[in-house]
């Protein structure tokens, strides 16, 4: 009975109730630690929520405006050069934390972005505008300049290695 149910919940499912199950435990235990550990929950809801929603929101708009066609077009397996310079600039000037990316990297990557370029956009966050001068100032013009072009580099390369990975796997 309880291994047919098991079989019918998925993975999210058994988590859950794994994590209620130790909440539970936790607050016949030790409940003060209970209360401590349920306001860090709520706290750190309160932190992600509005990213969370602007996320969404960047999907939902990114679903009425691009529609299949155009992100093939530009970021498609197609794309060539094209599409590793938009990933490129977007990885760039792209901000706030990176797993609140995840949703809509995954949402346009179903959409047919192909993996290299998601990866480049991933690798290409650590290039980070607002960080340049002070970078400029602890290391020099030309080590940052450097720096960033094999970050670009680097980005673009281990873009295509992993879709090379991937397909070889396939």
């Amino acid at each position: 009975m309880i291994k047919k149910l098991l079989l019918k919940i998925s993975g999210y499912q058994k988590f859950f109730i794994l994590v209620l199950f130790i909440y539970l435990f936790l607050a016949i235990v030790n409940y003060p630690l209970f209360i401590d550990s349920l306001i860090s929950f709520f706290e750190l809801i309160k932190k992600i929520l509005p990213i969370l929603l602007i996320v969404f929101l960047l999907i939902f708009i990114s679903n009425l405006i691009l529609d299949s066609k155009r992100i093939v077009k530009f970021l498609g397996r197609e794309a060539g050069f094209k599409g590793y310079l938009f990933s490129v600039i977007f990885g760039i000037i792209s901000t706030g934390p990176i797993y609140m990316w995840y949703p809509l990297l995954a949402d346009i990557k179903e959409k047919g972005v192909r993996d290299s370029f998601i990866v480049t956009f991933l690798y290409n966050r650590a290039v980070k505008i607002p960080i340049l001068p002070m970078m400029i100032y602890y290391f020099g013009v030309k080590f940052v300049i450097v720096l960033t072009i094999y970050m670009i580099i680097f980005s673009i390369l281990n873009g295509i290695a992993v879709e090379k990975s991937l397909t070889y796997k396939k």
